[in-house]
């Protein structure tokens, strides 16, 4: 699984993470999960790797983790959990080939994740076309965690 970030706030609201500040959180949030594995990657998207047993997590449950620990990075930098952005983890599995050769490119069969964060979810979710987007797409084929008002 493969995971970007997509910053939608202003930098004043809300603190931008640097790539490796971002593959931290994970690193951290996951950390009591022996069976799930994150490492930084080398791409221009994708920032974040996280290898998981598919058999005791699905890849659902894995986002509702990273949002949770994002939510936690946040709120370890002073954001009162009143004040936090909305944190949309947004999954699907890629069915075309890849656009890389690189071994940190997304490959066909591999979950590509968007985590954003933004302070209306429903504006970000239009302004891409999620429900158009995932139309056409099976349901074991995609995902959407949303956290807000923790």
């Amino acid at each position: 699984m493969l995971l970007s970030h997509n910053f939608d706030i202003s930098a004043e609201i809300i603190p931008t993470l640097s790539r490796e500040e971002f593959a931290e959180v994970f690193r951290i949030g996951l950390g009591d999960r022996p069976s799930c594995q994150t490492r930084l990657v080398n791409h221009p998207h994708w920032t974040v790797e996280i290898l998981f047993d598919r058999d005791r997590f699905s890849p659902k449950q894995i986002g509702e983790f990273c949002a949770e620990a994002l939510a936690n990075k946040r709120i370890s930098q002073g954001i009162d959990p009143k004040s936090l952005p909305e944190i949309l983890v947004l999954g699907g599995v890629k069915t075309t080939p890849p656009t890389s050769s690189s071994l940190d490119a997304l490959q066909t069969g591999d979950w590509g994740v968007d985590v954003v964060e933004t302070l209306v979810g429903e504006t970000f979710l239009k302004g891409i076309a999620w429900e158009t987007t995932i139309a056409s797409k099976s349901i074991d084929m995609i995902f959407k965690v949303e956290l807000k008002d923790i």
